[in-house]
């Protein structure tokens, strides 16, 4: 299958419509902490739906996962396990930010180091740059990097202008300068999951050798890379229920004050989170496929999109209630420039890949 990077810049879009809206679906966790709700959503979006859906659309997963090289298998894994402490720092930076600040700044260190670090590791940067698509394609990604900085600078606006009571009301437990630290190192963190679709690539080329279709050969790389994921949340919730003593969370049908738990409810609202989750890899492999040589440039417009979303989710759940005119100005301009890039993004690498080869 040729590649199609319009297609492609869509399967990326709608993968970060469900990154940037799965959070909202805690929001109807009642009574459950956070380490309990957390955990019992990875399940859901780490475990279950990469199996499900990878043994659904794929050919002989098992098959292509006994096949595949140890030291493929093991740095997906580990890479996926980096990749993990920044997905789990990720929502402690919702839970001290709202998703409109957290998601800008944790996002945009993410789309910085996972997209450049990559190619310049391998040494192809220069490569890249040295052709009219390729510079097409960087400046594209260089406007998504001004798209950030004008949403994190609005996110900035609100910490400003807004009292604190004002900041509790939208966002329950907001500490800028915990929540700042811990989205920094979310970001870098996250960037891993680019080295860890790298190392997975022999899953890719296996299920392919297996007559999986090309669209959906990403699917087995998330097997892995989400195990890892699932190891150092697992881990660090089950520390958490510890240490808290909130493990007994997951039966109980009371609180210790005597209140209801809704453990149905709360069941149904991580799972309608986790697969919503699952759902931006399910998609960014998909999309993946399709940016032809310029297959880096996906991690840019993996984040943009996220951000994109999560700040009109925001602005729907009013985080943004109470701030000035140039504030909602800049998130404005933020989202504008942000589906600019995008689209730059998506126009080098359809130059790229309807270019004549070289001979």
């Amino acid at each position: 299958m040729d590649s199609n990077p319009i297609l492609g810049v869509v399967f990326h879009w709608l993968g970060g419509l469900a990154a940037g809206s799965f959070y909202v679906s805690y929001r109807g966790v009642k009574r459950w902490s956070w380490e309990t709700y957390w955990l019992v959503g990875g399940v859901f979006s780490w475990l279950l739906a990469p199996w499900v859906l990878g043994l659904a659309l794929t050919n002989d997963l098992p098959g292509v996962i006994a096949r595949s090289p140890a030291s493929a298998l093991f740095w997906a894994w580990f890479f996926g396990l980096l990749w993990g402490l920044g997905g789990l720092t990720f929502g402690l930076t919702m839970r001290y930010l709202g998703m409109s600040l957290g998601y800008g700044v944790a996002l945009g260190i993410c789309a910085a180091c996972g997209t450049l670090i990559p190619p310049i590791f391998k040494g192809a940067l220069a490569g890249i740059a040295a052709s009219p698509a390729g510079q097409v394609t960087l400046v594209g990604i260089g406007i998504c990097v001004v798209g950030i900085a004008t949403s994190a600078l609005a996110g900035l606006g609100k910490e400003r202008e807004l009292p604190e009571a004002a900041k509790r009301e939208s966002v329950r437990e907001f500490n800028f300068r915990k929540g700042l630290a811990v989205a920094l190192f979310c970001g870098v963190m996250s960037a891993c999951m680019a080295f860890a679709l790298e190392a997975a690539a022999p899953l890719a080329a296996l299920s392919e050798a297996a007559g999986t279709p090309k669209l959906w050969t990403g699917l087995p790389k998330l097997v892995v890379i989400l195990l890892g994921g699932f190891t150092s949340n697992a881990i660090w919730c089950v520390v958490l229920n510890l240490r808290m003593r909130t493990a007994g969370e997951y039966l109980a049908t009371r609180t210790p004050e005597g209140e209801p738990v809704p453990r149905f409810r709360n069941l149904l609202f991580c799972a309608l989170a986790g697969v919503t989750w699952y759902f931006q890899f399910f998609f960014y492999t998909m999309g993946e496929t399709q940016m032809g040589r310029f297959a880096f440039s996906s991690w840019t417009l993996h984040m943009a999109s996220i951000i994109i979303f999560s700040t009109l989710w925001g602005v729907a759940l009013k985080e943004w209630r109470g701030t000035s005119r140039r504030t909602h100005g800049l998130i404005a301009a933020g989202i504008a420039v942000l589906i600019v890039s995008t689209l730059v993004v998506g126009y080098g690498n359809y130059l790229a890949a309807t270019a004549p080869a070289v001979r």
